[in-house]
């Protein structure tokens, strides 16, 4: 924007046919968009605002990205000044402290984080905020599922394929266009994937994009017949024919043994009775991975696939009224023949409880994110918002509940990168024998100060905290979605009871005070 005007000029502007504001040295003519205001033409009229440097008013009330809405008002900037807001270049870093782990901070060093972590995180996030944000805010609208050139996209970067973790899945494929090698993918990568996705700020949209290929495909890759392994993989991670895990009922969460999904043996496989309930993804799915009980007591683990006899019906959820894909499943006489039947010969207990371990991983690393997120929130916030004629950040209280939310997701963002490290070091049976515990603990210890940072930001952002529009939306979100990471893949004091009685049995017999 080439013109130049003085602030005596802009200032000769106030009328409501002719109005004039300066927003952070930008000049907007107002004057054709003051009657339409959704304040009313009266605030604009104010004798701060009309003709005046409305910067500090205006972001009181609005984000930055109704600026950005109404760039066509601008026409011109104050002489002898610059904006001091810059424009958002994609896949960068943020300049707010602590809005960034550790590992990006200038000046900070970490033992897990090679160069090649960096240049990854760089290409999710711009690939997040270019591609996945946008579709991501709409659907959290209007409620649909994730748009198919989403998964189109994410399978032909083969982030989908990344999103299960490491493992012989990724063979042959190239990742992000090349910027890192199958070799070097490791834990820390999905780790980064995990925590970069929840920087779109719609949780049951998250879980569309494939929650159900985190967990229902893992246990397929690694118990499944070659045949079927190949066939469901290439569906599955294609985004043409996604797959679902499905062992919560209505009768059985927690508690799998009380599972009363029926699985009878005949001649030639098996038939399924019985249903399953919350089970993401489950509405568009076309593989079903499910736990079911046999005649004999038994777990057994079977893929179903989409048609007769199998139904679907939505759940409106609290997190998601439909773009997670949750629903209530009813198989009536589904024939699976016996080579969809998954660690033949193998408990189907051990298959389910190898699987939550990484459910519980994903689940965490995507709400210790959220936290830091609400935070930057939350920090911005208290220094642009004035109460009393000062910042809000000036209030002792407000400075507390800042450190609080510092201290909580730091401390967790610390544990898990412990157990990423031991992850890519760990075989999957150490994995089980050792991180299972420092897992459930962890799940439990971040979704609990999850609790507590929406509680403080609530009270920080007041009335706007409760709102799904304008400043405050993203905190009013993630209050009303984060109790999903508290309940899906095991209850915080069922975990909290599991990591204890796990330490009891490495509990040697004759240790006294």
């Amino acid at each position: 924007m080439s013109r130049k005007f003085s602030r005596d000029a802009v200032a000769q502007h106030t009328s409501p046919g002719d109005l004039w504001v300066i927003i952070d040295s930008r000049v907007f003519d107002l004057s054709s968009f003051a009657s339409l205001h959704p304040g009313g033409l009266s605030v604009l009229l104010d004798s701060e605002i009309a003709g005046q440097d409305a910067t500090e008013r205006f972001f009181e009330l609005h984000r930055t990205e109704v600026l950005d809405r109404y760039a066509r008002l601008q026409i011109g900037t104050v002489e002898g000044e610059q904006p001091q807001m810059k424009p958002h270049v994609p896949g960068s870093l943020s300049a707010v402290p602590y809005a960034e782990p550790s590992w990006l901070s200038t000046g900070y060093h970490s033992p897990y984080y090679k160069e090649h972590h960096h240049r990854f995180r760089a290409a999710v996030r711009k690939f997040v905020e270019e591609v996945v944000f946008p579709d991501a805010q709409a659907r959290e609208l209007d409620g649909g599922r994730p748009s198919q050139h989403i998964f189109d996209e994410m399978a032909r970067l083969n982030l989908t394929a990344m999103r299960v973790g490491p493992g012989k899945h990724l063979q042959g494929r190239v990742l992000m266009d090349g910027i890192i090698s199958v070799e070097e993918f490791d834990a820390f990568h999905e780790l980064i994937i995990n925590q970069e996705f929840s920087r779109i700020h719609a949780r049951g949209y998250s879980d569309g994009l494939a929650g159900g290929t985190i967990i229902g495909l893992p246990p397929v890759i690694n118990f499944a017949q070659p045949a079927l392994r190949e066939r469901i993989v290439e569906d599955t991670l294609s985004g043409k024919k996604p797959i679902c895990l499905a062992v919560t009922e209505a009768f059985a969460g927690s508690d799998v043994q009380g599972l009363r999904c029926r699985a009878t043996r005949t001649q030639d496989g098996w038939i399924v009775n019985g249903t399953k309930k919350w089970i993401t993804n489950a509405m568009w799915a076309h593989y079903f991975t499910v736990a079911c009980k046999a005649e004999n007591g038994e777990i057994v683990v079977l893929v179903v696939e989409r048609g007769e006899g199998v139904q679907t019906r939505p759940i409106k959820t609290a997190y998601s009224s439909s773009s997670a894909g949750t629903a209530f499943v009813t198989f009536d006489n589904v024939r699976v023949p016996l080579t969809n039947q998954l660690g033949a010969g193998q408990p189907g207990l051990n298959i389910i409880l190898a699987n939550f371990n990484h459910e519980r991983w994903v689940l965490t690393a995507a709400t210790i994110a959220g936290q830091r997120l609400i935070f930057e929130e939350c920090f911005k916030w208290a220094t642009q918002r004035k109460v009393f004629g000062k910042s809000l950040s000036s209030q002792a209280v407000i400075r507390q509940k800042l450190a609080a939310m510092i201290s909580r997701f730091e401390s967790c963002q610390s544990w898990i990168e412990n157990i990423t490290f031991q992850m890519c070091r760990m075989s999957a049976k150490e994995q089980a024998r050792h991180l299972a515990g420092q897992m459930a603990f962890l799940k439990m210890h971040s979704t609990r100060a999850s609790q507590a940072t929406a509680a403080d930001a609530t009270q920080i952002f007041g009335g706007r905290g409760i709102t799904q529009t304008g400043m405050g939306r993203f905190i009013e979100h993630f209050h009303r979605t984060l109790l999903i990471d508290a309940v899906g893949g095991g209850a915080e004091d069922v975990l909290g009871d599991l990591g204890v009685r796990q330490a009891m049995r490495n509990m040697p017999p004759r240790v006294r005070l």
